[in-house]
This record gives structure tokens, C-alpha cells and sequence, in this order.
């Protein structure tokens, strides 16, 4: 058996050619059941995101081609379509492969948690299709492994490499205890979401989702686990707030430095940490002067997002030596395993032979031979029995003149070369 990936990514194949190979999850199971009933396929798993879409094959020698052809077939793509955008592993690439997704080094952003998230969501669909066994379903589960002792062992995924990501990591330099931080977010686009989800993984509960259209606060709040405002209600949501993040469409600011004097005359909270991200601005410059506001364009977070990128380009060359070592560990222990069977078979037969010789020494005993001619006959026939067939091999072996065969017969059984004997 054999490792293959396949697949195409945002380096590869652009939005619209991506949309038409992705796998819906409720079609995943049944696509999944397909791939494995084909001929020589004994596993099968499927990684399906919004920047990637991978198949993960374990198959017999032959059968390389056919989880492509089957990509193909499964969305009614035309290879000419396809071809150009799509990359395959093999083997010992296809480990190294799966290792960097699962790390993060081969995402889109560098080092994003979010991959391994869905990947472990792959193996558990495939392990639900009942696709997954040998030595796949072992890659996947020790790529999950890789994954935590890089994230542990370097600093991948701890710089900043995006404003929203950079904003969240400044407001957890500001306060501590983030689940009991009351957040107001303006705005529900992808900037606004990205920044809530960066929040949920900081332990941030509930956060406000303030929008112009209610329905899309609200539809942004069902996802994230949040509630819903009016923009018009926005200056009662200020007054107990500790973070606000703004993200939205406008030519000039929807929040005043008035407004926000105003909203916090009485406000329980001593500091108000502020993350504009509109361009153009949505709070009003002004409004720094305010003594207990922390306000932050997208402009100044620009150093950070370059320095988060510079530290992760270091982790990234370390974390790719790390991934290294564990590909070679892993075909270590896969090469070990294809001599799994031989080696059974083998312990198999040496101990059958053991078992009917002295099987034969006990029924010598019993009719009164001495035990130390038992003993030497016992020896004898065992040393016979379980050399006889090596002691063949290597004699044919010699007489066709298998030079190849009599030094690996050497190295296998440990043997010093003997010089020939003299004439």
C-alpha cells in the first residue's frame, strides 16, 4: 500500500474553481463511501475548507490515477480544467504534506489555528464513513500530534499577521480575564467577524454586534454566539463597555468624540479599549484626547502586523525542521510495518519447528534414551531444521551468481563475509 494527496489550495486555483471541487458537509459521508469502494483503495479521507479541497488515499501499486479521475467524475470537472491546478504527493512527500496543513505551514496565513481544527473535522468524517485504517488513519491521528509540538516548541502561531488577529492580541495586553470584558462590535462584515472569532478564542462571552442592518447583526451574531443592536443604539451599548472594535462602510465617522464623551460620563468601566479598522475612519480622531480611551487605527497596527510577520517567517524555518524529523519518524515506523508480516511469518514457522522437535525429544525421553543424547539430537535437528531453508536460498544464490542477494542475505542475517577457501 501506498500514501497518496491530492488536491488543489489557494496557491493553486483561484475562489471560483474551488467553490466548484469543495465538498458540502452533508455530501462528505457519501463521497467518502464512494472513494473507498474504488478498486485498490484502502483508505480514503477528504479535507474540504474554503481555501483548500484534499483527498487523502491509502491504495495498491496501480491505483494512483484514480482518486483524481474520481475528483473529476464526483463534481463533473473536465481534466483540462483541473489538471493544472491540482498537486499530488506521494509517500514520504504526502506525510511531509499533511504535516505542514496541520501545522499551518502551508496555509494562506502562516501558522493559522483554524486548519487543524478542520482537519481533525476530516478525520472524524472519515472515521464516522468508517474510510479510515493502517497507515493513513496513523498519519492523520500523528499529524494532530505534530501540530501541538510545534505550536508548543516554537512561536508559529503567537505573532500577530493580521489587524484583527493584531487587535485582539493588544487588547489581551490590556486587560486580563477576557470572559468578563463586555465587547461592542460595529459592523458584520468579514473584518467584524474574523475579529469576533479571534475574541471567542480569547475567552471573550457575547460580544454586541452593532450594524445599520439589523438582520445582518443578527445573522452575524447567530454565528458567533452573540446579540444583536441598532446603530441608533449604539451610545447606551458604549457606556459598559471595555472593547470596541469598528469595522464598517461610511465617508465620515459614525461615532463622534462627543458621542463618546457622553456615553461614558457614567460609565462603570474605567478604560475603553478602541480598534478603528475603517478606512475611512469610523471614529472620530479626536476622540483620542478622550483620558480613559485607548484608541488604535489600522495604521497602527501595521508594526505590528510586520513584526508578527517577520517572527513567524523565524518559527516557520524552525517549525519546517521539526516537521522533518517527524516525516522521517513516521516512515520509519511505516517501513517497519511492511516487514510486520514477514516477521510473523517467520516467528511463525521458527516456533512450529521448535514445537514438533522437542514434541519428538519428549517422546525420546519417555522410552528411556538419555537425556544427553536427547539434548544433542534436539540441538542438532532444530539447528537443521530452521537453516535449512536460508542455507538453500543462498546456495542457488551462489550458483547463478546473485552477488545482490548474497550481501543482502549477509546484512539480514548479520554475517561476517567469509574469505573462500583456500584450493
Amino acid at each position: 500500500m501506498a500514501i497518496l494527496a491530492i488536491g488543489i489550495n489557494h496557491a493553486t486555483a483561484p475562489l471560483a474553481l474551488r467553490e466548484r471541487v469543495a465538498f458540502a458537509p452533508d455530501r462528505t459521508s457519501a463521497a467518502l463511501k464512494n472513494l473507498r469502494e474504488l478498486p485498490g483503495v484502502g483508505a480514503a479521507a477528504i479535507l474540504s475548507t474554503c481555501n483548500r479541497t484534499e483527498v487523502y488515499v491509502e491504495h495498491e501499486p496501480g491505483a494512483e490515477n484514480r482518486a483524481f479521475d474520481w475528483l473529476l467524475g464526483f463534481h463533473g470537472i473536465s481534466s483540462a480544467e483541473l489538471a493544472e491546478s491540482t498537486y499530488r504527493y506521494q509517500d514520504a512527500e504526502a506525510v511531509r504534506h499533511v504535516f505542514r496543513v496541520a501545522t499551518g505551514l502551508d496555509s494562506l496565513i502562516v501558522g493559522e489555528p483554524q486548519i487543524l481544527g478542520q482537519l481533525k473535522q476530516a478525520y472524524r468524517f472519515a472515521q464516522d464513513a468508517r474510510t479510515l485504517s493502517g497507515p493513513l488513519e496513523q498519519l492523520l491521528q500523528r499529524s494532530f500530534s505534530v501540530a501541538k509540538n510545534v505550536r508548543t516548541e516554537t512561536r508559529l502561531g503567537a505573532n500577530a499577521v493580521s489587524v484583527a488577529f493584531a487587535a485582539v492580541r493588544l487588547a489581551t495586553q490590556v486587560f486580563d480575564e477576557m470572559h468578563k470584558r463586555n465587547v461592542v462590535l460595529v459592523g458584520a462584515g468579514e473584518t467584524i467577524e474574523l475579529v469576533a472569532r479571534h475574541l471567542l478564542g480569547a475567552g471573550v462571552r457575547r460580544p454586541i454586534v452593532v450594524n445599520r442592518t439589523l438582520e445582518r447583526a443578527r445573522a452575524l451574531a447567530d454565528r458567533i454566539g452573540g446579540q444583536a443592536a441598532r446603530l441608533e443604539d449604539l451610545p447606551q451599548h458604549l457606556s459598559d463597555c471595555d472593547i470596541l472594535v469598528t469595522a464598517t462602510h461610511g465617508n465620515t465617522p459614525i461615532i463622534s468624540a462627543n458621542m463618546l464623551r457622553q456615553a461614558r460620563s457614567g460609565a462603570k468601566r474605567n478604560v475603553l479599549f478602541a480598534v478603528d479598522l475603517g478606512v475611512p475612519r469610523n471614529i472620530d480622531p479626536a476622540a483620542a484626547s478622550l483620558s480613559d480611551l485607548y484608541l488604535y487605527s489600522i495604521d497602527d497596527l501595521k508594526g505590528v502586523v510586520e513584526e508578527g510577520m517577520r517572527g513567524r517567517r523565524a518559527a516557520a524555518a524552525q517549525a519546517e525542521s521539526m516537521v522533518g524529523l517527524h516525516v522521517d519518524e513516521f516512515m520509519s515506523w511505516w517501513r517497519e510495518r511492511l516487514a510486520a508480516g514477514a516477521i510473523v511469518a517467520m516467528r511463525e514457522r521458527a516456533d512450529n519447528a521448535r514445537q514438533e522437535s522437542l514434541d519428538r525429544a519428549l517422546k525420546r525421553l519417555r522410552h528411556g534414551e538419555s537425556a544427553e543424547q536427547v539434548l544433542e539430537h534436539l540441538s542438532r535437528t532444530l539447528t537443521n531444521r530452521l537453516l535449512h531453508r536460508p542455507t538453500v536460498g543462498l546456495r542457488s544464490a551462489a550458483a547463478l551468481g546473485d552477488e545482490e542477494f548474497l550481501g543482502m542475505a549477509v546484512r539480514l542475517l548479520a554475517l561476517e563475509p567469509l574469505d573462500p577457501p583456500l584450493s
